[in-house]
């Protein structure tokens, strides 16, 4: 059977899902109620089936109106994607590669990587967006996303994620910050149930860390008590510092600032709190040649920095085995 409409009848049908009202509806979509009207019954007909409940006190979607509107609000998506691409393509921008990262990578790692590899390739632009990692896998998987960067899924999620590849790429512990004179400071390891009696020092709801914090405290049933939210690490452990409360940020992001702030760090010892990352992609062969160069230049430098901290341990027990000496 073939099916008949156009894209604007999706964004139509986008319309009526958000207000619950073919007349309003209509108005953002500029067309009259009539107009709009024919075209959600030309486009049931089309389509075989029904795309709204009609009662006095509006429009609801049925469940065929649901599935309509989730794709439509793929392919208009899409359509500005086209649209942003083609405009750079007209001002001089040969390339675009569209990364979504978790937080940790999104401050920890991607700024000396894009640096680089923006240097190499000036003509291409990056899109870097943040969020949580299962809405970075359903990007990626959607095609929203060329390449992901994710952390918290284990080997079961990776086999049941159908035509996605999940490259290892680096890992990073989640760890406790309070300040030297806090209650906890005397620990060296805490579970993170321990803590939730305390307020803490959050990243802005933004943050993909915090939801990924709020989540884990809920599971405990105890929800989290943010006294402070900031925008960064360093401004995190400036509060914690200052005995505002007590934080969870990545462990490479704490030691750079323990040394110059009355910090104490101390271990999770939740199976959450390693957290291993993976780059996540469709296909690598089918990335466009500038994205695979992108994830090369990650993997480089994960391998560069397995090795730099594999030789640090090595020096370190050089140097305790001496000092028994």
């Amino acid at each position: 059977m073939a099916m008949h409409f156009d894209l604007t009848d999706m964004q139509l049908m986008v319309h009526i899902s958000e207000v619950n009202s073919l007349t309003k509806g209509a108005e953002r979509s500029c067309l009259s109620l009539p107009a709009a009207s024919n075209r959600v019954k030309n486009l049931e007909n089309n389509l075989g089936t029904a795309l709204l409940y009609r009662n006095s006190q509006g429009v609801t979607l049925t469940p065929s109106g649901e599935a309509f509107v989730r794709h439509a609000h793929i392919v208009l998506r899409q359509l500005e994607h086209l649209r942003g691409d083609i405009r750079e393509f007209a001002e001089g921008i040969k390339g675009k590669v569209r990364v979504y990262a978790n937080t940790t990578a999104m401050n920890e790692f991607m700024p000396d990587i894009l640096s680089r590899y923006l240097a190499l390739h000036p003509d291409v632009s990056v899109e870097l967006r943040e969020r949580l990692s299962y809405r970075i896998i359903k990007l990626v998987a959607e095609g929203l996303a060329d390449i992901g960067v994710v952390a918290g899924i284990d080997q079961e999620q990776i086999a049941s994620e159908d035509g996605l590849r999940f490259i290892p790429y680096r890992s990073d512990n989640l760890v406790l910050v309070t300040s030297q004179n806090h209650p906890l400071a005397a620990c060296d390891e805490l579970a993170f149930a321990e803590t939730l009696s305390y307020e803490f020092v959050g990243l802005s709801e933004w943050s993909a860390i915090h939801a990924f914090l709020k989540q884990a405290a809920e599971t405990l049933g105890s929800p989290l008590r943010f006294r402070v939210e900031v925008g960064g690490f360093e401004a995190a452990c400036r509060m914690i510092a200052a005995n505002a409360g007590i934080g969870v940020i990545p462990e490479t992001a704490a030691a750079r600032y323990v040394a110059n702030m009355p910090l104490k760090i101390i271990r999770l010892s939740d199976r959450w709190a390693l957290r291993r990352l993976y780059v996540c992609v469709q296909s690598l062969v089918d990335l466009p040649p500038f994205a695979q160069e992108l994830v090369a230049l990650m993997q480089a430098d994960a391998g560069l920095t397995a090795q730099a901290d594999s030789a640090q341990e090595d020096r370190s027990l050089r140097n305790r085995k001496r000092d028994k000496r």
